[in-house]
């Protein structure tokens, strides 16, 4: 069994990566989807590059997210060390404080590593009697 510490299972979650800018919304009861298909970060025990693609879908209130502030958010992550699972639940956080829309919804589907390949989905607000929901499965080859 490998020796995952706290420090790896927290590492990137704080990361000051680029803001979210935003713009007015104009229309109400729409939902915005856009795919991300080129996300990779780094795992923060083994240095290993980690490939997948993102999606986020969202309906906006207020504002909505201006695409290539996004762009830049996402490619940051790029030299982060950080798990893919940590990565989907700060996309999300991070989001819903940039734009506090109706509701947010992020899925992060991964490449295989070890022959196992993870989907992670996250949403805002959570569903009753459900925290946040995630698909995981992760080979101990990092």
């Amino acid at each position: 069994m490998a020796n995952y510490t706290e420090e790896h299972a927290r590492a990137g979650i704080d990361a000051k990566l680029p803001p979210l800018e935003t713009w007015p919304n104009q229309f109400p009861g729409y939902i915005i989807t856009t795919k991300f298909p080129e996300y990779s970060s780094v795992c923060p025990k083994t240095g290993l590059p980690d490939f997948g693609t993102i999606t986020i879908q969202y309906m906006p209130r207020k504002d909505c997210i201006e695409l290539k502030a996004l762009k830049m958010y996402l490619l940051a992550y790029r030299n982060l060390g950080i798990f893919y699972e940590n990565a989907v639940n700060k996309i999300l956080r991070d989001i819903v404080a940039a734009v506090q829309p109706e509701w947010c919804v992020v899925r992060g589907e991964f490449t295989p590593r070890g022959g196992l390949t993870t989907s992670i989905f996250s949403r805002w607000p959570a569903s009753k009697g459900n925290v946040q929901t995630k698909s995981r499965s992760r080979s101990t080859k990092r």
